[in-house]
Formats: C-alpha cells, sequence, structure tokens
C-alpha cells in the first residue's frame, strides 16, 4: 500500500500538478471528436477513455482539495487554468453524445453547467494586465458549454436548449474581447504553450457556431434566414481567424523555438485539435466538402504533436517519481 499512501511519491508528484494539467483532459477529448468527426472510430475510442481517466484522476483531485484543503481550492479557482475543469467536461460530453449516450452527455452539461458560473466569476476577478493564454479560457469554456448544449439540443430536439447554446455563443465572445485586451502578446514569441489558447478559442467559437447552425431543422426551425446568415458569416470568420491564428502561433514557434517538456504544452495541443475539428465541423454544417481535407490534415498533425507531449509527460512524471521514490 506505499505505492498509495497519502505521502508516497505518486502521491506527492499527483498533487503538485498545476490545475492547468486539466488541459489534458481537452487535449485528448478534443482529439476525439475530430477522429470521430473524421471516421476514425476506434482511434476516436482509445482517445476517450484515456480523456476520461485524464478527467477522473482531476475531478478526484478537485473534490479532495474542496473538502479537505479549502484554502488552496480558493486560491486555484482564481486562475485561469481552473477553467480547464469545465471546458474538459463539454468536450468529453460532446464525446459521449455522438457515440449516442445523451444521459451521460446530459449529466456532464449539468455538471459543468454548475461548475461554470463559479469558477468564471472567480477568474474573471482576478484577471490583470498582461496575462498569459489562460487568459482566454474563460471563452474556451463558455463556448463549451454552447457547443455541447447545441449538440444536446439537436439530438434531443430541444429548441429551448439551442437558445441557450446561442445566448452562451455570443457571451463566449464577448469574453473573448476582453480576454485579447488583457492578454500580453509579448507570450507569442515567448509563452511556454498556453499562448496557442488565442487560436484555440477562436476554433472552439467556430465549432460552436457550426453546431448550432448545425442543430437546426425543419422540425425545430431554430433560426429565421437573417439569423442562420448571420450565424454563417461569423461562423466562417472564426474559423479564418482561428486558423489565421494557428499560422501566427506556428511561425512564431519556429522563429522561436521552445523545446522540452511543460504541462503547458497539452494547451497547445488542445488547440492544435480543436483547430482541427472546427474544420471538419464546419465543412459538414455548410455543405463545403473541400475543407474536410485540410481539416483531416490538422488532425493528424494534432494526433502528433499529443504523441509527443505526452511522451514528454511520462518522461517527466517518471523522472520526478525517481528523484522522490526512498533511497
Amino acid at each position: 500500500m506505499a505505492g498509495t499512501s497519502p505521502h508516497s511519491p505518486l502521491r506527492l508528484w499527483w498533487t503538485r500538478r498545476p490545475s492547468a494539467a486539466g488541459a489534458a483532459a481537452m487535449a485528448t477529448g478534443i482529439l476525439s471528436v475530430g477522429l470521430h468527426l473524421a471516421d476514425y472510430e476506434t482511434l476516436s475510442r482509445i482517445a476517450l477513455v484515456l480523456g476520461c481517466a485524464a478527467w477522473l484522476g482531476l475531478a478526484a483531485e478537485f473534490a479532495v482539495r474542496l473538502l479537505r484543503e479549502r484554502a488552496r481550492w480558493v486560491a486555484e479557482a482564481g486562475t485561469p487554468g481552473a477553467l480547464t475543469a469545465v471546458a474538459a467536461t463539454t468536450v468529453l460530453g460532446t464525446c459521449f453524445s455522438a457515440l449516442d449516450r445523451q444521459p451521460l452527455a446530459e449529466a456532464l452539461l449539468a455538471l459543468a453547467a454548475l461548475l461554470w458560473p463559479v469558477l468564471i466569476v472567480f477568474a474573471v476577478g482576478h484577471w490583470t494586465r498582461r496575462m498569459p493564454g489562460g487568459v482566454f479560457l474563460g471563452c474556451v469554456a463558455t463556448q463549451g458549454l454552447a457547443v455541447l448544449g447545441a449538440t444536446l439540443a439537436a439530438a434531443e430536439s430541444a429548441a429551448w436548449l439551442a437558445h441557450t447554446a446561442l445566448v452562451l455563443f455570443w457571451l463566449g465572445l464577448v469574453l473573448y474581447g476582453v480576454a485579447l485586451h488583457r492578454f500580453d502578446p509579448r507570450q507569442v514569441l515567448e509563452g511556454h504553450g498556453d499562448q496557442w489558447i488565442a487560436g484555440g478559442a477562436l476554433a472552439i467559437s467556430a465549432l460552436a457556431g457550426a453546431r448550432l447552425i448545425a442543430a437546426d431543422s425543419a422540425r425545430l426551425y431554430l433560426w429565421n434566414d437573417d439569423d442562420l446568415g448571420v450565424l454563417r458569416a461569423v461562423t466562417v470568420a472564426l474559423l479564418v481567424l482561428g486558423l489565421a491564428g494557428y499560422a501566427v502561433l506556428l511561425t512564431a514557434e519556429c522563429l522561436r523555438p521552445r523545446l522540452g517538456y511543460d504541462v503547458r504544452r497539452w494547451a497547445t495541443v488542445f488547440p492544435m485539435g480543436m483547430a482541427a475539428a472546427a474544420t471538419l465541423s464546419v465543412s459538414a454544417a455548410l455543405d463545403v466538402s473541400w475543407l474536410r481535407t485540410p481539416g483531416e490534415v490538422l488532425l493528424w498533425v494534432s494526433v502528433a504533436a499529443w504523441l509527443a507531449v505526452g511522451a514528454g509527460a511520462v518522461a517527466e512524471a517518471r523522472a520526478a517519481l525517481r528523484s522522490r521514490a526512498p533511497r
């Protein structure tokens, strides 16, 4: 039982993981979504299992800190990384909805909806000037709710859920604008991974727009022609801006490489995977077939990035456990 005792090297290493490690669950979950959209079902389910494992570990630690280390929980709730709990939950809910596990997806939406107002208030209250890329997680978490809400609205034919998702979609764009004002642009060249969330927030906004468009049907009749025209235009603009941001961030990485593992690199993988999922979703929602090819290219780039960061995480964990193991 030494390996699982409160003072074991494994326990010590795990409890020192920053809340931003939730980006690992986000990154793995969005890979599952992208692989499902590209019809790689076996790989999608493998990614979903891994994402769920990461989410369960982080959820357990979240609960333990809330019950036993309240001061630490409050302190970490004020950091942008805490919002990864909401985003990861909505991404996994979207995965389960795609597998027609609607009750489980609904439960995850309810959980995320309970966490979101608490964490968004804590996070926004601690925003300052010149912040890293994590400041965009307010937009990401809000758009994650919009994505899952729109997905379930289509699956359950629930018009009220689609209209709620639309409100969250616009609120997410407002939060993006506020975050952009707080973002330190030097992070594009100096950040260690989470600067990519600036582009990922645009991509998940485009994904939310695509899901809102796809939720409409003759049975629901959610949007009139004017509403649909605005949604289409905004969704396309968000995708274009998100891909442009991807190109800028990738160029910055080439100009100033930041090698070596950092837990914030999971916040690089997530936007990469989100860009792929958004491109594939917009392709389907707007019936633009030629977008599917670049979407799949971006998907495999994100898979390669996930493997690289995952290898770095394993190596870092092994080194940390060895250094803390009793001699």
